[in-house]
């Protein structure tokens, strides 16, 4: 069974853009052209690929001929690159925890763009959630916590980002008095990054809570520790936000020992040079940080 790339390629803009309407403009196409080509993949296959929601989404069946798609324009470009060809600066869509994001992933972006023309495309979300992403074909890299390779990817060690309990003074001698007990944990308010965040949670499982005391969101990671330190409620910090506050005595480390999440690169398993210099890079970023030990 052949698939045109003309076809693969509607598809993936389709599900880039949100709308026909937009993938088309953005194609040079008319919309019925669009769903045309899309009607024909999925005659082909045999299966619905597209989900025809706001926004449109890829199917189970139709991520991987997303992922097949920019695995193409991907190879492509390397292969014009490679002849000299002054092709558009491709676009790179990479999926990356917030934590990371803020204290040593950028770096990495920075070192490939000193080097070559490329944009990238950042998905920020959970470390638990990034794999999925990639499964997708959202993205061609991903920093995630599975360290199992996603089906076609590849998957090598970053490091492991250490957390500790941080409470503010007053938060922590309201609801703390000086001891880390379950009773204090089941009932002091948390901060939690989003509804996906169980670091909070995992600390207090380990210190023998059961029940889940209330918890406040606030998914900025800036603001989460802001929101820690001005004590809404006690959270888990990266080393670099804590330590003025716990030196001034305004905070107080609630547990010396932390909670550790261990982080991996995946990848496309591809010979992609341009793949390749951002993997270089995103292990060198991650060599260098103090975030990662």
């Amino acid at each position: 069974m052949e698939l045109p790339l003309d076809h693969l390629r509607t598809l993936a803009a389709a599900v880039d853009a949100g709308t026909l309407d937009r993938a088309a403009a953005q194609l040079g196409v008319t919309p019925s052209a669009v769903s045309q080509r899309i009607r024909a993949i999925e005659q082909r296959v045999g299966r619905v690929v597209l989900q025809r929601a706001k926004p449109v989404r890829a199917t189970e069946a139709g991520a991987p001929l997303v992922r097949l798609a920019r695995q193409l324009a991907l190879l492509e470009h390397d292969a014009l690159d490679a002849m000299g060809d002054g092709s558009a600066a491709p676009r790179i869509p990479l999926a990356v925890n917030a934590d990371s994001l803020i204290t040593w992933f950028l770096p990495a972006l920075a070192a490939v763009t000193a080097q070559r023309e490329v944009t990238f495309d950042i998905h920020r979300e959970d470390q638990e959630r990034t794999a999925q992403l990639l499964e997708s074909g959202a993205v061609m890299g991903a920093v995630t916590a599975q360290p199992e390779p996603v089906s076609g990817c590849v998957s090598s060690p970053l490091g492991r980002m250490r957390y500790v309990a941080i409470a503010q003074r007053d938060f922590a001698d309201r609801w703390f008095a000086g001891r880390l007990t379950r009773e204090a944990l089941e009932r002091a308010p948390i901060v939690d990054f989003d509804h996906h965040d169980t670091l909070q949670s995992r600390f207090a499982a380990d210190h023998g809570a059961v029940a889940s005391p209330p918890r406040h969101i606030i998914s900025a990671s800036a603001e989460f520790a802001q929101a820690v330190r001005m004590g809404l409620g006690w959270g888990m910090l990266l080393p670099g936000q804590f330590e003025a506050g716990v030196a001034d005595g305004s905070l107080v480390v609630l547990a010396e020992a932390g909670v550790e999440v261990p982080l991996w690169w995946q990848r496309w398993n591809l010979a992609s040079p341009l793949l390749d210099l951002v993997s270089v890079a995103v292990a060198d970023a991650a060599r260098a940080s103090d975030a990662l030990a």
